[in-house]
């Protein structure tokens, strides 16, 4: 069987090759009714574009890529697929690396992605190794920061929110209904500013309350369900043991809460908890965790605009900052004595 060309697919759905090609390398170029005629035709006939090729022609590969620091989180891969969900309404692929938060891993993860011709780069965070910028400098290709709305090097957009900001409003709401001793478990911050901005937020709600932080009510774990669960215990076993715990996202909250009931400590009675993500399941969780709501789907639509548009050298939003809004439900209430 000879391999199907453009020229195959041209005289079979009546156009020609110049067509088939801005079909399907250039669908912007194309009335849509064309390129669906067109793109039909070719998966009819079963052929395949030579990618080499075209990126060589072109000098675009048609594909675009993110590296997010993990996909065990389902926070993050509510953003990669909503990414996918638009990069394939404009007419890209989606390349995927996960990095596990090791700054070395995802640099090589780069280079992968470059050496593959990607058109673009999405990015998690602003805080990445020297190595990471430079090989997005020397490749001259489109990137875009999320998660954040800060730090980023001149010229590069952010489409994020203010974590600083969201953990900052949770301190205030705990403060208002009467909380004064308040812990916080953080993610690990080496390399991850969101985890460091999260900290920063309570500690300046605090101050901002004229409250001193002692150290002891802070410490950085990794987002795990288990090491909520381990460090609550530690918190809780404390002489004076804080009256609400700020957990750095979800997993570390439902640990935290399973810990709670294995002790005999009923939240929100005696115990306040929130978390970080607002992931599908907090809000059915027993009690309902109070939380963050994350735009992680807003962010990965965004990013997909924002690069598709700077590799089609149309201008991209310089930056765009999301609303991240504070899920207050049921396990949070005034400390016991207030009660």
């Amino acid at each position: 069987m000879k391999k199907i060309t453009i020229h195959d697919v041209a005289c079979a759905a009546g156009v020609s090759a110049a067509t088939v090609s801005r079909s399907l390398n250039l669908p912007d170029q194309v009335k849509p009714a064309v390129r669906a005629h067109v793109i039909a035709t070719a998966e009819r006939l079963g052929y395949l574009a030579d990618g080499a090729a075209r990126a060589l022609a072109s000098r675009r590969s048609g594909a675009v890529g993110a590296i997010v620091p993990t996909l065990d989180n389902p926070i993050f891969a509510t953003c990669i697929a909503a990414l996918q969900q638009r990069l394939d309404e404009h007419g890209r692929v989606l390349l995927i690396a996960s990095s596990g938060y090791d700054p070395a891993r995802e640099a090589r993860d780069l280079r992968g992605l470059l050496e593959r011709g990607v058109d673009g780069v999405m990015l998690v965070g602003a805080d990445h190794a020297a190595a990471v910028w430079h090989l997005l400098a020397s490749a001259r290709v489109p990137v875009v920061v999320t998660w954040t709305t800060t730090g980023a090097p001149p010229g590069v957009p952010c489409i994020g929110f203010d974590n600083q900001a969201a953990t900052r409003r949770l301190v205030s709401y705990l403060l208002d209904i009467g909380h004064r001793r308040i812990a916080m478990i953080a993610g690990p911050s080496p390399g991850n500013d969101r985890a460091t901005a999260r900290v920063a937020g309570v500690r300046e709600g605090l101050a901002r309350a004229g409250i001193d932080w002692p150290e002891e009510y802070r410490v950085e774990r990794p987002y795990s369900v288990a090491a909520g669960r381990a460090t609550l215990i530690e918190f809780m076993s404390m002489p004076r043991p804080p009256t609400a715990i700020i957990c750095g996202n979800d997993h570390l909250a439902f640990g935290a809460l399973a810990a709670a009931a294995g002790m005999g400590i009923r939240v929100p009675a005696e115990l306040s908890l929130t978390g970080f993500d607002d992931l599908d399941f907090a809000a059915h969780a027993t009690p309902a965790l109070t939380t963050v709501h994350v735009p992680a789907a807003a962010m990965g639509r965004q990013a997909a605009d924002c690069l598709v548009a700077a590799a089609s050298a149309r201008a991209g939003p310089a930056s765009v900052e999301l609303e991240a809004p504070v899920m207050l439900r049921d396990t949070t209430a005034p400390p016991p004595p207030i009660r």
